[in-house]
């Protein structure tokens, strides 16, 4: 069996990874993968945002079943192409990925379908966005609509700080991600990421994760695309309002979502993420992602005893969900982000990295790198390696990703050490 991975960061290297997990004999190739995903695949020098490429590269490797990894390639429409082709891909349309690509288009869904989630309001014109400002107060959130890979919200905590973020997202700050914003309700509690793999009808909950935002322990310092995760949260079976869990919220929400698009003429399939507000009053959606979720993904592959392939197969080439539900392991996982020097805002590249050999029970994905023209294995990106770790308790494994993660060494590394700190501290505070 052949498998064609589109995609080149962490979350494409975990995916990889557990592919050939589940089947070592497979014939698996990657574009334009990474060093690491070179261990596990043939990669191909091919952009996620060359639609027509990877089209070719499909066309002629003939593959069972195309991933596809990051939104770029399906905001442009990959899945519609290959389809046409007749080729298997995992992944929705391009229409169905307005649910992550058009913030605005998600929150009118959201609004009309009743999905809970924070009152905004949408604006292109800064003078009209400003005025708006009054109607919420501080604090409040600023997002740009488009993808701006995963860097487009900004929450501020002052009315200089709101004013700020309007200019500079409608003034460019983030391109044409930018040429629209909404401002949105500020809403208080804690984000919980809820995967469900889904035929578009019918659809399967994975584990939940809690990401990382912020670039420094404590969570300060600037947002981030993720500096790690963990998995499972414990927050996601708290009985809160209504004695409902979140879990129990997310299935509601997922399942009127997947209506509402399905309603709109926008079926979805493939892998969609939820990223919920765990509040005092029930769960509410802070957004919606039409893919795989990095970091969590790097958590919560590791913990899937069950084949992910046979799932992917199901979904992407014959149209439907696997009955049998997955199964998992009962550890927990934690996986610690290193990025490069100067990240978030211009990271640096091209500096040596030494890897050692982690333990067993460590996994080391591959993010942001690349091989210089002596071999040598460099920075190539912001965010550069993921490191996840399973062990009995989020404790253990919290300990274990952190320790290997500080022997990896490039200059100027930066990671955070407390990954897991809200899981860490609720279990203190139950026994």
């Amino acid at each position: 069996m052949k498998v064609l991975l589109v995609g080149g960061g962490a979350r494409e290297h975990a995916l990889a990874w557990k592919l050939k997990q589940d089947s070592p004999a497979l014939d698996l190739v990657a574009a334009p993968g990474n060093p690491g995903i070179a261990a596990l695949a043939r990669c191909v020098p091919v952009g996620v945002t060359d639609v027509a490429g990877l089209l070719a590269l499909a066309l002629a490797e003939r593959p069972d079943l195309t991933v596809v990894g990051p939104e770029a390639p399906l905001s442009l429409g990959i899945v519609d192409r290959f389809r046409a082709a007749g080729l298997a891909v995992f992944g929705p349309t391009m229409s169905a990925a307005s649910i992550e690509t058009s913030k605005t288009f998600a929150k009118s869904l959201m609004l009309a379908a009743g999905v809970p989630t924070a009152r905004a309001e949408r604006h292109t014109d800064p003078t009209a966005a400003r005025r708006a400002l009054r109607n919420f107060g501080v604090p409040v959130v600023v997002k740009a609509s488009g993808l701006a890979a995963g860097k487009g919200v900004i929450v501020c905590q002052s009315s200089d700080e709101a004013l700020g973020a309007i200019d500079y997202i409608l003034g460019g700050g983030f391109g044409e991600a930018g040429a629209e914003i909404l401002i949105e309700e500020f809403m208080v509690g804690e984000e919980l990421s809820v995967f469900a793999l889904t035929d578009g009808e019918r659809f399967e909950l994975m584990p939940a994760a809690q990401d990382h935002k912020r670039l420094l322990d404590g969570d300060r310092g600037p947002n981030t695309g993720g500096m790690g995760a963990y998995a499972p949260s414990s927050l996601a079976s708290t009985v809160g309002a209504g004695g409902r869990d979140p879990m129990s919220d997310a299935a509601a929400i997922v399942e009127r979502t997947l209506w509402a698009l399905r309603d709109a003429g926008r079926p979805f399939t493939g892998l969609l993420y939820a990223g919920l507000m765990v509040t005092a009053h029930g769960s509410r959606v802070v957004e919606f992602n039409c893919r795989f979720g990095d970091p969590e993904t790097e958590a919560v592959l590791p913990l899937m005893e069950s084949s992910l392939l046979d799932r992917l197969l199901a979904i992407g080439r014959d149209g439907r969900l696997l009955d049998a539900p997955a199964r998992w392991r009962s550890d927990a996982a934690v996986t610690t982000v290193l990025a490069a020097a100067n990240y978030p805002d211009t990271p640096r590249t091209g500096d040596p990295i030494v890897l050692p050999t982690p333990p067993a029970n460590v996994q080391v994905f591959h993010a942001g790198t690349a091989l210089d023209a002596s071999g040598t294995l460099v920075t190539a990106g912001g965010r550069v390696l993921a490191v996840t770790a399973v062990a009995a308790t989020v404790e253990e494994a919290r300990t274990l990703s952190a320790s290997h993660a500080a022997r990896i060494e490039f200059d100027g590394k930066q990671f955070r050490s407390d990954i897991a700190w809200r899981e860490v501290d609720r279990r203190a505070r139950a026994t």
